[in-house]
């Protein structure tokens, strides 16, 4: 009778402690592995007899997901889907809140946040040749010149219009942290000793000061009329250059700087989503297996899978009193997972089908 309680008792703890597990494995932090959050969309509108409200959620619906496509698709793409339909929207929402609303001289506001569904949004844009960008913010170094042409003379700080004004706007969907450079007289005489050959200088004794992995070096050449913007943008050491030219502008005019300001904001920010962007086509499944006895271990790991954007997917397939197995979709290769999981300092036994977390 005594090996029967004993039994009966180990029984009852591994029945508890699955239903504990699945509760811990399966809440709705889950739901956030699969979710793009969007917030603080505010919409307004006068409250008329044919006033409705239905309306004007409908109206965040739309600003949430133009906002979201903002942090993950380049200006370029985001146009092709420019006259999405509501409904087509409304199927990839994973749920909504009112955060605030409120009448004020008979105009209602209200704030929502809104969950898209990121499997959604990644197979709507997959179906139309688009591959998202994973919404990375990153902070890189900005050094702006204006070379006058007109007088011959290079413009780094003082009367640098382009200095002064570039972090003056700056949007909530922008990812790029522009760093101005300190304004450093070694670091001017520098620059103007290399005015004749200063498309082909590298600023390497400048760019090292500021440890930064990023950088663009912006030259603007301005005459009379025109300004060409010679743009070196610097990403994970991979440099490229970008010409543009803007024709019959004053940068001493407020409108037309800002209008320079704004192009060339969404070139880079572009630049830097195409350096991120996540092939979806691509669906890695990996199995990994991992000891359940430490739980600090085992709760990075999944948060670290939940904010990682190139994960498509991941659930627990089983486990038992000593390891668990996790299915991951990944979009990526093999190396890019184990690359992305060191600097997590996670790292597998890779020998087998099924990877064993070390």
């Amino acid at each position: 009778m005594k090996f029967y309680n004993i039994n009966h008792l180990r029984k009852l703890y591994i029945f508890f402690l699955f239903l504990s597990l699945s509760l811990f494995f399966f809440s709705t932090a889950k739901v956030e592995a699969k979710a793009f959050d969007i917030n603080d969309v505010e919409i307004s509108q006068p409250f008329a007899n044919n006033f409705d409200k239905n309306n004007v959620i409908d109206q965040g619906f739309r600003q949430a997901f133009f906002k979201l496509l903002s942090l993950i698709v380049t200006s370029s793409d985001q146009e092709k889907i420019e006259n999405i339909r509501l409904n087509e929207i409304k199927v990839m929402i994973e749920s909504f809140s009112i955060k605030e609303e409120k009448f004020i001289n008979d105009i209602y506001y209200v704030n929502l946040g809104v969950s898209f569904n990121k499997k959604k949004i990644f197979k709507y844009l997959e179906e139309r040749n688009i591959f998202p960008s994973s919404p990375k913010k990153e902070k890189f170094l900005f050094i702006p010149i204006i070379i006058d042409e007109t007088i011959k003379d290079l413009l780094v700080f003082s009367n640098n219009n382009f200095f002064d004004n570039w972090n003056v706007l700056n949007e909530s969907h922008h990812l790029i942290e522009y760093i101005l450079p300190t304004e450093d007289l070694e670091d001017l005489k520098q620059i103007k000793s290399n005015y004749e050959t200063i498309e082909k200088y590298n600023f390497e004794e400048i760019i090292k000061k500021y440890y930064l992995d990023n950088y663009i070096i912006a030259l603007f050449f301005k005459n009379k009329q025109n300004v060409r913007v010679l743009s070196k943008i610097s990403i994970k050491n991979n440099l490229k250059l970008k010409n543009q030219t803007f024709k019959n502008i004053d940068i001493n005019d407020q409108k037309q700087l800002q209008k320079i300001v704004d192009e060339l904001k969404i070139i880079y920010e572009d630049n830097w989503k195409i350096s991120n962007q996540i092939n979806t086509s691509i669906k890695l499944l990996l199995t990994i297996k991992t000891n359940s006895s430490d739980e600090k271990k085992i709760s990075k790991f999944e948060n670290i899978l939940r904010q990682n954007n190139l994960i498509y997917d991941f659930y627990i397939s089983k486990f038992s009193n000593d390891t668990i197995f996790y299915k991951i979709v990944f979009n990526g290769t093999p190396d890019i997972f184990l690359r992305s999981m060191e600097k997590h300092r996670f790292s597998f036994n890779t020998q087998n089908k099924i990877w064993i977390m070390k």
